[in-house]
C-alpha cells in the first residue's frame, strides 16, 4: 500500500482521465445486475474476496490488526474501495476507501446517490482492517455491529487530479476522488461538515456526487433501489442472512483471524425453485410489457393507505358493480422487492414473521416489484372464513393453513396500477397470480351480477357478506362509496372497558364491557359472555389483569352493567359479532371472535350503515355526508366564533377519519375544517416551512386534550409526509419529519396537527440558518401599544445595520420580528449574533427589556428570547394554528399593523373574515431575500467567541 500510495501522487492524473475516457464509452446508467449463485459457490466467492482484501494489506505502514495469521506485502496498483450494505440496528451503507492498508469508513444511511442535488449523510467511523473489506454474511447478535453484511459494490479509486494529498483532505475535511466500481463510477466527494457536526464524536461528513457522464437526474430511480443485491453473489439480504455461510467475530478482531466459514444451509430446493421462476418471470414479463408501458412509472412506495369500504344497509343495484365475499380476517398489503417480502397491516406494522409461509409464496411470483393488496385469511371447512381459528394461529401457535386472498393490484415493476379501473386492475391481478400455490395465495374472485341475490346466496351459505366495488373505480386511498361492504351478520371492533368475573369459579372471565369511541369518550356498548374457549379465557384474563383501574373509563352507564365490574384501562380491542343493535344501542346476542392486534382502541368507532354511494362534488361545496357533519360544519356556534364561515371553502383533496370530529370546543373547529384551512393557505404557508425539519404538535382529542411534539417519522403519517436524516449529538442518525406539498400540509389535520414549528435551516444545509427569529414575550399585564413600541425597536436597530425585518403574531400574547439571511453562519455564530442584538437591547432599556428566561424576572418586562436560533430549536411557522382555546394562528403583519388600537387576533374558524389578508401577504418579499449580517457585527460575536 505505501508504494501504491506514492505512485498515486505521481500517476493519478493520468489515470483519472485514461479511465474517465474509457467510462465515456459506457452507456451512462449501465450498471452490471449480478444474478444468484449457489450457496458453495457464493461461499467460495466470499473467500476469494477475503483474501484478496487480505493480500492488498501493508503491515509495514500501520499496526493494525489483520484478522489473519500470515503476514503478506504485496503492493497494489490501485486502491480498494468498498461499499457494505449492513443490517445492524438499522439498515445502512458502510462506504469504505482503502488508504494506508486500512479501510477508511463512513457510515451513510440511505447510500450513495447519483443525483449531484442530494448530499448525503456520512457519519465517519472507526478504521476498518483491510480484510473485512472482503467479507459477505453475518456479524452475531450481541457484537458490535451485529447483523447481515452484504458487498454490495467493489472497485478501486484514485484521488482527482489536485487532489492527490489524501491525508491532508482527511484533515482538512475535504476528499475528492474518482470511483471505477461496478455500481459505483465517476466523480465524487466526501467533505466534512462545519459548526456543532464537525464537534461531534463521530465527525459528519456530505457524500455528494459530482457533475459528469455518470450522474442522473432527481426523478431518475436511485441506484441502491435498482441495484439492490450483492456485487459478488447476486444475493439479497435475505438469502445471505439464511445461507449463515461466513461469521465475523467483531471481538476477535484484535487476536488473529476474526472470520470463518461454516457450512451454510442447503440451497438445493432453493436452486431448483429460483430456475422455476425464472422460467416463469421469462413466460410472463412479454404479457406485461405492453399493458405497462403505458401506465405512469414511479419508485415502488414503501407503504399504500388502502382503500376501504362503507358500511350499507343493501347492495347497490344496476350495472358496473363488481361483488366478492366479504372475508373475515386480517387486511394486509404484499409488498414484494426483489427476493424480499413484508407483509404489511392496514396501518403499515410489519407482520412478515406472522405470515411467513404466505410471504414465502409471494416472494416466488414472476415479478421482481409488486404490490398487493388483499386480506389473510383461515378458511373453515364449509368454504367460509374464521377469525377465530385466525388469531389462534397469531396467539396461541395453532398450525392453520394461512391462505392470503388478493383483490387488488397496487403496483407492478416501477408502474402505478391505481389510476387504472378496478376491471383491469383485477385482470392484471390475475395474471400476476397465474400459477401461485392455491393454498397460500388466491385471487378473490367476482360477480358482475345481481348484488341483491349474491348477498342474499352469501348469508344462505354463512359467509360474513359481501363486497361491491365499482368496476371503473380507482383506487383511492380512504373511506368511499367506491366500496360497499353488506354484512349478513353485524360483526365489528369494540374496545374492552371492564369485565365480569366467571361464576363457574375458572381463571378466566365472565362477559366483556363493550364500548366505543364518540367524539373522544368511550361509549358503553353492551357485552358479550359467549364464543371463549379455554385457551382464551386464560389469554384474555392475563392481559385485562394488566389493564386493571380503579374507576369506569365509560362516559356513562347504566346501573345494571356496573354489577360485578371490573374496570381496565381501555387499551384491548376485540372483534364481536351480534345479531343487532337494540333500542338502547346496545349489541344484541354478541359473540366474542378475538382479540385485535392490528387495531388501536382509539380508532373504534360505531360502523353505521349507509343506503348507497353519495355522488363525488368539486369546487365550493358544504358538507353533505352526516346530518351531524352538517351540524357540526354549518351551525356550531360556541364563543361567539362563528363556524359556519368555513363551510364555502374548497375541500381539501385528502382522505379523512371522523371529518366532523370537534378539534377546539370553543370555535367549533372540526378536521374538516382544519384540513381545508390547510389547503387554503399552502400557497403562502409552503415557502417557509417545505424542505425543513418540522416538528408537529399533535391533539388527537382537541385543543383542551393532551397534546405532544412529533418530530421523527412513523408508518402512521399520511402521505406525502417525507424524511431528513439528521444526526444527533451522539452521531446517532434520526429521520426527521418534512414535507413540500400542499396535499401533505392538508394530510396532517388527520394526524390532528394543531402547529407546525420548522427548523431555521434548510434540509439542503442544515448547518447554516437562513433565518433569525427574535421571539417579543411580554409579561401579562402590558398594554399592546408596549409590546408594539418594543417591535419597532427591533425593526429600528435592524436597519441600522443594514438588515430588513418581517413581523408576524405569535397566535398568543407576543410577536415574532423575522430576519432573513444568506446561509453563511454556523449556528453557534448566529446565535451569539441574536444574543448580543438583545444585550444591547436590555441594556439600554432595562427596565423593559430581559433576556433571561426566569419567570419571576418577568413582571411588567418584554422577554427577549434568542434562543429561537440555535441548532434543533424551531418555532411556530407563519399561518400555523395554535392549540390553544378558540384555535388562533400565528398570522405575518404589515408594520404598519403596529397602530391598530389593540392586538389582533385571527382563528382558523374565522378564516373567511380575514382571508383576504392573503392577497398581500407582507411576508412575501421574504422568499429569496439573502441579507448579510455586517462584517463589523460578526467580529464583536467572534471576539465575545474567542474570549
Amino acid at each position: 500500500m505505501a508504494g501504491a500510495k506514492k505512485s498515486v501522487k505521481k500517476t493519478a492524473g493520468k489515470k483519472a482521465a485514461s479511465k474517465t475516457s474509457a467510462a465515456k464509452k459506457a452507456p451512462r446508467k449501465s450498471l452490471a445486475k449480478a444474478k444468484p449463485i449457489s450457496s458453495n459457490r457464493a461461499s467460495d466467492a466470499v473467500d476469494e474476496q477475503l483474501e484478496r482484501y487480505r493480500s492488498m494489506r501493508d503491515f509495514q505502514v500501520t499496526a493494525e490488526p489483520s484478522g489473519g495469521s500470515e503476514k503478506t506485502k504485496n503492493e497494489v496498483e490501485h486502491l480498494p474501495f468498498c461499499i457494505q450494505k449492513h443490517a445492524a440496528s438499522h439498515l445502512h451503507y458502510d462506504f469504505r476507501l482503502g488508504w494506508n492498508g486500512v479501510l477508511k469508513s463512513w457510515a451513510v444511511a440511505k447510500g450513495p446517490s447519483y443525483f449531484t442535488g442530494d448530499k448525503r449523510l456520512a457519519v465517519q467511523v472507526e478504521d476498518h482492517p483491510m480484510e473485512y473489506g472482503g467479507f459477505e454474511g453475518i456479524i452475531p447478535a450481541g457484537q458490535y455491529g451485529g447483523g447481515t453484511v452484504m458487498l454490495w459494490d467493489q472497485g478501486t479509486w484514485e484521488p482527482q487530479p489536485g487532489h492527490e494529498d489524501v491525508d491532508k483532505g482527511l484533515r482538512d475535511g475535504s476528499l475528492k476522488f474518482v470511483m471505477h466500481g461496478t455500481k459505483i463510477k465517476g466523480k465524487w466527494a466526501l467533505i466534512r461538515m462545519g459548526g456543532k457536526a464537525a464537534n461531534e464524536r463521530k465527525p459528519n461528513w456530505l457524500l455528494i456526487k459530482e457533475h459528469d457522464e455518470f450522474e442522473r437526474g432527481e426523478a431518475d430511480p436511485c441506484v441502491t433501489v435498482d441495484e439492490p443485491n450483492s456485487v459478488v453473489t447476486g444475493r439479497t439480504m435475505d438469502q445471505i442472512a439464511h445461507n449463515e455461510d461466513h461469521v465475523w467475530n467483531s471481538k476477535d478482531t484484535a487476536k488473529g483471524k476474526a472470520w470463518y466459514r461454516q457450512v451454510g444451509r442447503s440451497e438445493t430446493s432453493e436452486e431448483a425453485e429460483s430456475a422455476a421462476i425464472e422460467k416463469k418471470r421469462s413466460m410472463n414479463v412479454s404479457a406485461f410489457e405492453k399493458s405497462l408501458s403505458k401506465l405512469p412509472k414511479e419508485h415502488q412506495p414503501s407503504f399504500i393507505a388502502p382503500q376501504l369500504a362503507l358500511q350499507a344497509i343493501s347492495p347497490p343495484t344496476g350495472e358496473g358493480w363488481l361483488h366478492e365475499l366479504k372475508l373475515d380476517g386480517y387486511r394486509m398489503q404484499a409488498r414484494k422487492d426483489g427476493s424480499g417480502v413484508q407483509m404489511l397491516t392496514r396501518k403499515g406494522l410489519d407482520w412478515t414473521d406472522r405470515v411467513r409461509s404466505v410471504a414465502n409464496e409471494v416472494a416466488k411470483l414472476a415479478v421482481d416489484k409488486v404490490t398487493l393488496d388483499g386480506e389473510v385469511v383461515v378458511l373453515a371447512e364449509n368454504g367460509t372464513t374464521n377469525f377465530a381459528d385466525l388469531q389462534a394461529s397469531f396467539q396461541d401457535g395453532a398450525t392453520n393453513l394461512l391462505t392470503y386472498f388478493c383483490f387488488d393490484l397496487l403496483h407492478v415493476d416501477g408502474h402505478n396500477m391505481r389510476e387504472l379501473p378496478l376491471k383491469q386492475r383485477k385482470e392484471m391481478l390475475g395474471n400476476v397470480l397465474d400459477g401461485a400455490n392455491g393454498d397460500h395465495l388466491r385471487m378473490s374472485e367476482h360477480l358482475e351480477t345481481n348484488g341483491e341475490e349474491l348477498f342474499h346466496k352469501a348469508c344462505e351459505l354463512h359467509a360474513e357478506g359481501i363486497v361491491s366495488k365499482k368496476a371503473m373505480g380507482r383506487y383511492s386511498s380512504g373511506r368511499s362509496g367506491d366500496w360497499l361492504k353488506m354484512k349478513c351478520l353485524h360483526e365489528q371492533e369494540f374496545v374492552v372497558g371492564g369485565f365480569t368475573l366467571p361464576s363457574n369459579g375458572i381463571q378466566g372471565v365472565g362477559a366483556l364491557l363493550l364500548g366505543y369511541y364518540r367524539d373522544g369518550k368511550l361509549i358503553y356498548a353492551g357485552r358479550t359472555g359467549t364464543g371463549f374457549t379455554q385457551k382464551t379465557h386464560k389469554i384474555l384474563r392475563k392481559k385485562l389483569d394488566e389493564l386493571i383501574e380503579s374507576t369506569t373509563p365509560f362516559e356513562q352507564l347504566p346501573g345494571d352493567a356496573k354489577r360485578g365490574a371490573k374496570w381496565v384501562r381501555p387499551e384491548l380491542v376485540v372483534q364481536v359479532r351480534f345479531a343487532t343493535w337494540t333500542a338502547d344501542n346496545l349489541v344484541r346476542q354478541a359473540a366474542f371472535l378475538g382479540v385485535r392486534e392490528d387495531k388501536s382502541a382509539r380508532e373504534v368507532v360505531r360502523e353505521e350503515a349507509t343506503v348507497a354511494p353519495r355522488p363525488k362534488r368539486s369546487g365550493k361545496t358544504t358538507f353533505d355526508a352526516k346530518p351531524s357533519e352538517k351540524i357540526a360544519a354549518a351551525h356550531i356556534v360556541k364563543g361567539g366564533v362563528a363556524a359556519k364561515n368555513l363551510t364555502t371553502m374548497e375541500h381539501a383533496p385528502v382522505r379523512l377519519t371522523h371529518p366532523s370530529k370537534i378539534l377546539d370546543e370553543t370555535s367549533g373547529l372540526t378536521k374538516q375544517m382544519l384540513a381545508d384551512y390547510y389547503w387554503a393557505v399552502a400557497e403562502d404557508m409552503l415557502p417557509h416551512i417545505a424542505d425543513r425539519p418540522l416538528s408537529l404538535v399533535r391533539c388527537p382529542e382537541g385543543s383542551g386534550k393532551p397534546c405532544f411534539f412529533q418530530k421523527h417519522v412513523n408508518a402512521m403519517l399520511p402521505p406525502g409526509i417525507g424524511s431528513v436524516d439528521i444526526a444527533d449529538k451522539n452521531g446517532k442518525i434520526e429521520p426527521y419529519i418534512t414535507l413540500s406539498t400542499a396535499e401533505a400540509l392538508a394530510g396532517l389535520a388527520q394526524m390532528g396537527v394543531l402547529e407546525v414549528h420548522p427548523w431555521g435551516s434548510r434540509n439542503e444545509d442544515l448547518e447554516h440558518p437562513d433565518r433569525l427569529i427574535f421571539d417579543l414575550d411580554p409579561d401579562e399585564t402590558l398594554d399592546w401599544n408596549v409590546l408594539t413600541g418594543a417591535a419597532a425597536d427591533v425593526r429600528k436597530r435592524l436597519k441600522a445595520i443594514g438588515l430588513e425585518s418581517f413581523l408576524k403574531t405569535t397566535g398568543g400574547k407576543g410577536l415574532h420580528v423575522v430576519v432573513p439571511i444568506a446561509p453563511k453562519l454556523d449556528w453557534p455564530e448566529a446565535k451569539e449574533f441574536a444574543h448580543e442584538f438583545v444585550n444591547v437591547m436590555e441594556k439600554a432599556n432595562p427596565s423593559l427589556y430581559l433576556t433571561k428566561m426566569t419567570k419571576s424576572a418577568r413582571k411588567g418586562k418584554i422577554y427577549l428570547d434568542y434562543l429561537r436560533n440555535e441548532r434543533g430549536a424551531t418555532s411556530v411557522a407563519p399561518f400555523s394554528p395554535r392549540a390553544r382555546a378558540g384555535g388562533p394562528v400565528s398570522l405575518p403583519l404589515k408594520w404598519s399593523d403596529l397602530k391598530l388600537p389593540e392586538r389582533p387576533v385571527f382563528r382558523v374558524a374565522e378564516f373567511e373574515s380575514w382571508k383576504g389578508r392573503l392577497k398581500t401577504d407582507p411576508w412575501k418579499a421574504m422568499v429569496g431575500m439573502k441579507q448579510s449580517i455586517p462584517a463589523e457585527a460578526l467580529d464583536r460575536v467572534r471576539t465575545r467567541r474567542s474570549a
